[in-house]
């Protein structure tokens, strides 16, 4: 009998690893949400010289999660801060298998950068009691190490925060970006706006139920109201040109990074016409593959007949 060849052990996903820097001012903060918004774990103001110790490994096991990555963000306010010995440390760190270390430099052109110090009106750390300018040059000449090691480098000169947080979307995006929570509600607008809705459509120009005795008591949710509203001419076109939009805008808001959209259906007392036309359209996105969740503000108030008013 031939014994079966030792099975070589599973290999270790190695743990994925960015370090965030650059100038004081090019937008680290921002970069550092966007990071953890996507999912990353982040630490921000990390005293980088600790970094050996952060990422060491006790008998033989990665001390860190590799679960999730993790984002460590330090510039030249760091103590001890040394971009030489940085990159030393880095260089042995990555001969590691269970380690996957990327740099992102985030620069900047100096006079943009002397216009955010004037807009929020702070000193440059390295400018004592000379002009931005000064320490702005001191700064990118100590950095230029990095700045030309770095894997990735980012200039936010033209960049509004909008634009650096799509940047690090598209650069960093995790495996598996999160979903986009999407909320499809109703409501009755003698209650009020939803202070939250992103997108609210108003459904008071279809034909009201309200008015037709044997429907007066149901909800958008029963068949004989749903044939009512049907029936109305405007529906059909308003149904798809509606449907058309939230599919044309979803995927974007969810490229943007919008991790919620809320789109509100209202009518006068929030019980038939909204109530009808959440549940198509969360049905029709259902179609599309979106997981929308329902729900019905004003649907169980007893007092939505009231609000409809007296027919004249």
């Amino acid at each position: 009998m031939i014994a079966a060849p030792d099975q070589d052990p599973p290999r270790q996903t190695p743990q994925r690893i960015l370090l965030v820097t650059g100038l004081l001012g090019a937008g680290k903060t921002t970069a550092m949400r966007a990071l953890e918004d996507m999912g990353w774990e982040a630490i921000d103001n990390f005293p980088i010289r600790l970094l050996d110790r952060l990422l060491e490994t006790e008998q033989g096991t990665a001390r860190l999660d590799a679960g999730a990555p993790l984002a460590i963000g330090f510039d030249t306010r760091t103590r001890g801060f040394d971009p030489s010995r940085t990159i030393a440390s880095v260089k042995k760190l990555s001969q590691r298998t269970d380690l996957s270390i990327t740099t992102l430099f985030l620069d900047c052109g100096g006079q943009e950068l002397e216009r955010r110090y004037n807009e929020t009106r702070r000193r440059h750390p390295m400018s004592e009691d000379k002009p931005a300018a000064t320490g702005i040059a001191a700064e990118r000449e100590l950095l230029d190490p990095l700045r030309r090691w770095a894997e990735v480098v980012i200039s936010t000169t033209d960049f509004t925060t909008n634009d650096l947080q799509q940047a690090i979307r598209d650069h960093f995006r995790t495996e598996r970006p999160r979903d986009l929570t999407l909320t499809i509600s109703s409501f009755g607008f003698s209650r009020g706006t939803p202070p939250l809705a992103d997108l609210v459509f108003d459904m008071r120009f279809l034909a009201n139920p309200h008015w037709v005795d044997g429907l007066r008591p149901l909800t958008g949710r029963d068949a004989a109201v749903g044939d009512y509203i049907r029936q109305d001419p405007a529906f059909a076109e308003a149904f798809a040109r509606i449907h058309e939009l939230l599919l044309l805008l979803l995927p974007r808001y969810e490229a943007q990074g919008k991790p919620y959209v809320n789109v509100a259906f209202g009518c006068t007392g929030g019980k038939h016409r909204s109530v009808f036309m959440a549940e198509q359209i969360a049905a029709a996105l259902r179609d599309a593959g979106f997981s929308p969740t329902l729900l019905h503000r004003n649907l169980a108030s007893r007092g939505a007949d009231l609000l409809e008013g007296t027919q004249v």
